[in-house]
């Protein structure tokens, strides 16, 4: 497979340069080519302008930024791009001029480069005809903002090869990307419904049957964003809408480009959004609203279904990530049900004499969550929801179920490796869940979730196989007691971990006060669950809670075998670390914060400081942790407080102020 160091990316105008400074940032040597040196400068200048707005926001250092410019060479010259091992062309929609691109790369660079194009538009399949060798052509669709956006659609054209599938995925993951892959087909994945969402309001706004006021009004609220479809419109330019729109239209009447979207870019102007902050919206409006916003949605995403254009999982995340809803279109089919679902598509393609897709069957709306992938005897399960960072609920807990029995159950695979997608490996348990159940007074299901979830840990923790969790992110609660359950852990540089639980009004539930401490010990995991303190990849190191820290590159090569897994550590504290470690094991929480301790060997401003910390917890979380760190009864004991902790007021409040400080009563 064809691995990635140095990307050309071929256009410095705004998507180019957001593409050329996500790969800089990602440590990659990028090449950035356009015709004149001025547009280079312009596009360099604007990636400067953005980093240093992340200096003033306190996400980058100075020095980082001039590392990132650092990495990005421009070049007018083509020539250098043979030294490149991708080339992503961003250039303006035009076919004639892509393919010609193509056509002249073709000649420079060696035949193994792959060539990716960022059209929006145009078949892949079609530009890849440019190529002597197309199975080495593939595109790569990224959204805008792309040094910020982090989705890309993956769209395989019919003549590439499976090799450079696969090394696209690889490199989606080490350039900071979540993908999707879909069909070569108009408007790939998520244009496909999005341009008519936004052509559909054009619609309605043409009938009267909504101001825009009001039509943007409904559509922020059912779909959980902060801008409707004409600020949209404004914001990327309402040109584009168009054009995009104009692509679309073979597929059917109810794509026909909007009249009002065609007169509105005929006076040049963005779209009027007066009168946002006085819009009164009654319930008709709403359902009027709504029977045409979501039956457009649900119209063309049934669609997309049918001709298995993407998963259904690929077509939310695409949504939720890439256009930044809080609802996916399969969460909203789900939400309203199929009875509903059914009558909103029904009445949209009677109204353009439509033929209504299959994909509105609910069989349609399965969506995976965790993933099962083999490789010769290696086995690996990713947790693959990062829209929600991978967060444990349990539809996600019975899948990881499924898919690890279905591994463990084989006898050709002897390793099994746990992993994550997207920034987290898993960012703990779905905090949703933990709040409806408390207020509908159903802590019954909290019980019966958490039980299931210990089952399934001790399952993967009990296993024969050698069960290896890879860091790839956040490791937070749940998803650190996940990878505790795990023989080795590996962390990758950028992985962070802590145990947040008592700073929110709870207790690690999934065997976090157990594993952490036949890991690390008792002092060490009181220091962990009672402080809340994440830790980065280095500090998980030196108190022996991973095993060892390996780059992003070396991911890939652990799960197709071409390196060895590394054995389980054995760690020698420091005596910073020792002191903290006796602290922990000599003295209860609540001494430390008093000052009545029995000093380790630690500064006195330095347990103040952990004293400071630990005051902010939740009193009976930090209790009922500490006992049960203390007694060490194994991690189905956890089950036996979590009735008592989940109807706490303290709970409920943790768990509805997430982010925010707050004072707990220990009640």
């Amino acid at each position: 497979m064809k691995k990635i160091k140095t990307v050309g990316v071929i256009g410095a105008g705004t998507m180019g340069a957001a593409i050329a400074q996500k790969f800089a940032q990602e440590g990659f040597t990028v090449y950035l080519n356009d015709r004149e040196q001025q547009y280079i400068d312009k596009g360099v200048a604007g990636i400067r302008a953005i980093l240093e707005q992340g200096v003033e926001r306190r996400l980058f250092t100075q020095e980082k930024v001039e590392g990132i410019l650092g990495n990005i060479k421009g070049t007018t010259n083509q020539e250098d791009l043979k030294v490149c091992d991708l080339i992503v062309e961003a250039i303006f929609e035009d076919f004639e001029v892509k393919s010609n691109l193509f056509k002249t790369l073709d000649k420079i660079v060696p035949t193994d480069t792959i060539l990716a194009t960022n059209t929006s538009s145009f078949s892949v399949t079609e530009l890849a005809e440019a190529v002597s060798h197309p199975e080495r052509f593939i595109g790569l669709h990224y959204f805008f903002h792309a040094a910020k956006n982090r989705l890309v659609e993956i769209i395989p054209g019919a003549k590439t090869s499976e090799e450079t599938y696969k090394a696209m995925q690889v490199f989606s993951v080490q350039s900071g990307k979540d993908a999707i892959t879909t069909k070569d087909v108009y408007g790939f994945a998520v244009n496909r419904f999005f341009v008519p969402w936004l052509n559909e309001a054009c619609k309605m706004l043409d009938e009267g049957i909504g101001t825009i006021a009001e039509i943007d009004t409904v559509c922020m609220k059912t779909f959980g964003i902060g801008m409707g479809p004409f600020a949209l419109m404004n914001a990327t330019g309402v040109p584009i809408a168009l054009h995009a729109q104009k692509t679309l239209e073979h597929f059917g009447p109810s794509y026909k480009i909007a009249k009002k979207l065609e007169e509105q870019v005929a006076t040049g102007n963005d779209w009027s959004l007066d009168g946002m902050d006085s819009v009164n919206i009654t319930p008709e409006l709403t359902k009027a609203v709504n029977d045409r916003i979501l039956g457009v949605t649900f119209f063309v995403c049934s669609q997309i279904l049918t001709e298995e254009v993407c998963t259904a999982v690929d077509l939310n995340r695409g949504a939720k990530i890439g256009l930044r809803w809080r609802k996916g279109p399969v969460d909203l089919m789900q939400q309203f049900g199929e009875s509903e679902v059914v009558r909103i598509v029904c009445e949209y393609a009677k109204l353009y004499n439509e033929q209504i897709p299959e994909g509105i069957e609910t069989k349609s709306w399965e969506m995976e969550f965790v993933t099962l992938d083999v490789n010769g005897s290696v086995a690996t399960i990713t947790m693959s929801r990062p829209e929600d960072m991978n967060a444990l609920n349990e539809e996600v807990m019975g899948q990881l179920d499924c898919k690890f029995s279905q591994a463990d159950a084989r006898p050709d695979i002897d390793t099994i490796i746990l992993t994550g997608s997207g920034k987290a490996f898993v960012a703990g348990a779905d905090i949703k869940f933990f709040v409806k159940n408390i207020k509908s007074n159903s802590i019954d299901n909290i019980v019966t979730f958490t039980k299931y979830g210990q089952e399934v840990l001790e399952k993967i923790d009990k296993s024969s196989k050698k069960i290896v969790a890879i860091l790839n992110g956040l490791a937070l609660g749940g998803g650190m007691e996940l990878a505790l359950s795990a023989d080795v852990l590996l962390a990758v540089p950028k992985t962070k971990i802590a145990f947040p639980e008592t700073g929110i009004g709870i207790y690690p539930g999934l065997g976090g006060t157990q594993r952490s401490a036949l890991r690390v010990g008792k002092g060490l995991a009181k220091y962990l669950v009672l402080t809340g303190q994440m830790l980065g990849a280095k500090q998980a190191l030196e108190i022996g809670l991973v095993d060892a820290i390996i780059q992003p590159s070396e991911v890939f090569d652990l799960i197709s075998g071409e390196k060895v897994i590394p054995e389980k550590a054995t760690i020698e504290l420091s005596d910073n670390w020792k002191a903290v470690e006796s602290l922990y094991s000599k003295n209860n929480y609540k001494s430390i914060i008093a000052g009545e301790y029995s000093n380790g060997g630690m500064e006195a401003d330095a347990v103040a400081k952990l004293g400071k910390a630990m005051s902010f917890k939740a009193p009976i979380a930090m209790d009922f942790s500490e006992e049960l760190i203390e007694a060490a009864e194994g991690p189905s004991s956890e089950l036996d407080k979590l009735t008592a902790i989940f109807t706490t007021k303290d709970a409920l409040l943790g768990l509805t102020s997430i982010g925010k400080r707050v004072e707990y009563s220990g009640e």
